[in-house]
């Protein structure tokens, strides 16, 4: 028996990454985006609603930054895998992230194997077994 797909919300204000990553994630059958959404306010708000099982969030956006969405996020759905994509160096705001809950830290210039790969593990790691 296959097991549903997992549901995941995207929050990038970059709406070509947001594109991308809904590409591969789609393309890959086994995740389903619930939710998109453009700065950290709205992915607080889009968690609260949506209750995904994995959030992908960027760090650098308009009226909410990732750091400060990232505890709201686990605040509203606290079951939620939340994997940090960012352009800044992991080695600058890798820790902080994972101080705050974050379960990885992925850099966005991942090709997408490594990105979609990186994804899959951390989900297994934290019991998805995909």
């Amino acid at each position: 028996m296959s097991q549903p797909p997992i549901r995941t919300l995207i929050v990038d204000d970059v709406e070509a990454y947001r594109f991308l990553i809904r590409h591969i994630l789609e393309r890959d059958g086994r995740f389903e985006i619930v939710a998109e959404a453009t700065d950290g306010a709205q992915g607080v708000e889009a968690a609260k609603r949506h209750q995904p099982q994995l959030v992908l969030l960027d760090l650098s956006m308009p009226v909410m930054d990732g750091l400060e969405a990232l505890p709201r996020i686990l605040q509203v759905c606290s079951k939620a895998t939340v994997i940090v994509l960012s352009g800044f160096l992991e080695d600058r705001l890798g820790e902080p992230a994972k101080e705050l809950g974050a379960a990885s830290y992925v850099e966005k210039g991942a090709e997408p194997p490594e990105l979609l790969q990186a994804i899959v593990t951390t989900l297994n790691a934290n019991g998805a077994c995909l």
